[in-house]
């Protein structure tokens, strides 16, 4: 799983947040790691330091085989609260999601098929029994 962390410019400034994201990321949703192949991360800061109730914004886009990009968004007054509660709602989406392939990746053909693939059989049975049709 690759994950891509993109700040502006109001909260770019070192590693740390970088790796911070990645740690979150890994926390949560690295259950799933198998089945993702990349989760891009923007971190923002709306209001550019001037602060407010929830101005600070991180969007997750995670890629997952079989399915469509899958993004969520969070605000939150603090960035890690905003980087968190973002990784908790992908992670709730994924869960749902990625159940629904798996319930339906175990279901076998509809009864129509399965009966058409067996009528051939008893056909063949029949002849060889020696029954007229």
């Amino acid at each position: 799983m690759e994950i891509l962390v993109n700040p502006d410019d109001g909260t770019r400034g070192s590693n740390s947040l970088e790796q911070y994201v990645e740690s979150v990321i890994i926390d949560t949703i690295g259950r799933f790691s198998d089945r993702i192949t990349q989760v891009e991360v923007h971190v923002q800061d709306t209001n550019a330091r001037k602060g407010g109730d929830r101005d600070k914004r991180c969007a997750m886009e995670a890629r997952v085989s079989g399915l469509r990009p899958i993004a969520v968004t969070h605000l939150a007054p603090q960035l890690v609260e905003a980087i968190e509660g973002a990784a908790h709602k992908l992670e709730h989406v994924l869960e749902r999601a990625l159940a629904r392939i798996d319930e339906t990746a175990g279901q076998g053909p509809p009864e129509a098929d399965v009966t058409t693939v067996e009528r051939p059989q008893m056909l063949d049975e029949r002849r060889d029994s020696g029954h007229k049709h």
